[in-house]
């Protein structure tokens, strides 16, 4: 595990949350330095340079650059100049839902546009085939409308102001009720 050096209490709330940052991400399938990396960054009130950040978190030099690339593809930091130093500083993204949009973003590169293609291909070579069962040709485009639908839907969140993004969640079933109301049914 990955210390954190700090010269006062090991267990204060800023250390916490970096350790704890740094598993969510491991369970999230993101290398636990490049997560603890982006949270000390999130949460330091000003640039790091790669030697504070290896010094900090007690991680080796060669990782940390690795995890700043990454980071920095991810666009949740950014390198910025500081006055009279030539090393490289890098800030991080603070803006939890510009965090959480750029997270969805690469996600959905990485993830489900690969995915959205590879469906369509076999959905294409089915079709084409004729000999495949029907319920085999079903579900394959049961699963592509689904991609498409949340492509869709992914695509105008982006639209939607923050503010009314935030309001949207927190009225939680309360969307199921309005839904309801207008004669829309689940399922």
């Amino acid at each position: 595990m990955t210390e954190i050096s700090d010269n006062s209490n090991k267990a204060d709330a800023r250390s916490q949350f970096i350790l704890y940052w740094g598993d969510m991400g491991s369970q999230w399938g993101v290398n636990r330095s490049v997560a603890q990396i982006q949270a000390l960054l999130f949460l330091s009130v000003s640039p790091l340079n790669a030697e504070q950040i290896s010094e900090e978190l007690g991680i080796a030099r060669s990782n940390v650059s690795n995890s700043l690339k990454e980071l920095v593809s991810w666009k949740l930091i950014r390198r910025v100049p500081v006055p009279g130093d030539r090393r490289e500083h890098f800030e991080a993204e603070t803006d939890v839902w510009e965090i959480a949009r750029c997270v969805a973003q690469g996600r959905k590169e990485r993830e489900i546009d690969p995915a959205m293609r590879l469906i369509s291909d076999c959905v294409t070579t089915a079709e084409n085939e004729g000999h495949l069962n029907p319920v085999i040709l079903k579900r394959m485009k049961d699963m592509q409308e689904f991609l498409t639908t949340a492509d869709s839907w992914y695509a105008q969140m982006l639209s939607v102001p923050k503010a009314k993004l935030n309001l949207l969640l927190k009225m939680g079933n309360k969307v199921l009720s309005v839904l309801t109301l207008t004669g829309k049914k689940s399922g």
